[in-house]
């Protein structure tokens, strides 16, 4: 078993990182950024979910690349960006400290994309008029909070583990057993390749990303943004997993019902890493869906 590290390095965990050669250190609003960029054409944003990185985009990212301009920053305490104090780990300081990341980078996106978490960023994004209003893509997108007692405990314990050290060392510890990290994958009903694999597994060996993405667990407040999204004007495409064990399928459905001009698509057999599983799938409905007329609708993928 590895030994446990407190930040991600980038010499150790980001050797062979995914599509290094377009990876670039910037600092912005206090932090040292690691973003990826890479292609020409419009300014698209990707944003990863909780517990991941630039890595989850390793294939779909060279893939979009071909008809935009990519921007994909690792978030705040995770990967190789810096982790700041506690309230920028909320979704109000993600969105403030993307502000200040997009300022320095002198770019504006008119597209997003964001994976589970991700999209919620997105969308505050894109509310608070901080990116164009091309189009939004919400891939499994974690915009409601957990149902009942669950929306009320887990945010609890997950502070309480980010502000226990000794609970950060115990994950990453556990993350470097054999097939720990394999088996937290499988349990969101997605199956990814080992090099996937194995770079979640680098990322959740060290103390300060599993740190990172506790702080964003621990510090999420979704009720705001949900009660601004029937403002919303901007095309949203929602596309949904039917095997997500993560975002259940439903809450897409959910938002679908409370946004004016949306669209669902369900992806059958895949889970919530779903971008991982079926890249290309997956970068061809991104494509259709920044270039789709204004028009509400439903849709399942074969």
């Amino acid at each position: 078993m590895a030994p446990l590290t407190v930040k991600p390095d980038w010499e150790r965990e980001g050797r062979n990182w995914p599509n290094r050669a377009t990876s670039r250190f910037v600092h912005a609003g206090g932090l040292r950024w690691h973003v990826q960029m890479m292609g020409e054409g419009p300014p698209l944003l990707l944003l990863h979910g909780t517990g991941a990185a630039t890595h989850s985009w390793r294939d779909l990212g060279p893939m979009l690349a071909r008809d935009f301009r990519v921007i994909a920053p690792d978030l705040p305490g995770h990967g190789f960006t810096d982790t700041p104090r506690r309230e920028q780990l909320s979704l109000g300081g993600m969105v403030r400290s993307l502000t200040e990341l997009m300022a320095t980078l002198n770019v504006r996106p008119d597209l997003a994309v964001g994976h589970s978490a991700g999209a919620a960023v997105a969308l505050r994004l894109l509310l608070h008029e901080r990116i164009g209003s091309g189009g939004v893509v919400s891939l499994n997108g974690a915009l409601l909070p957990f149902p009942g007692a669950a929306g009320v405990v887990l945010p609890v314990v997950a502070k309480a583990l980010f502000l226990n050290p000794l609970a950060n060392q115990m994950f990453a510890w556990r993350a470097g057993l054999p097939g720990a990290v394999s088996k937290l994958i499988e349990s969101t009903g997605s199956t990814i390749d080992p090099a996937g694999l194995e770079f979640y597994e680098r990322l959740f060996r060290t103390t300060g990303h599993v740190a990172g993405a506790l702080g964003m667990m621990a510090h999420w407040d979704l009720n705001p943004l949900i009660a601004d999204l029937p403002a919303l004007t901007t095309p949203l495409t929602l596309v949904a997993a039917e095997n997500d064990r993560a975002v259940p399928h439903w809450v897409g459905e959910r938002i679908a019902s409370l946004t004016p001009d949306s669209k669902l698509i369900t992806l059958p057999r895949l889970g919530h890493l779903a971008h991982e599983e079926r890249p290309q799938q997956v970068a061809e409905i991104i494509r259709q869906a920044l270039r789709r007329p204004a028009q509400a609708g439903r849709e399942r993928a074969r």
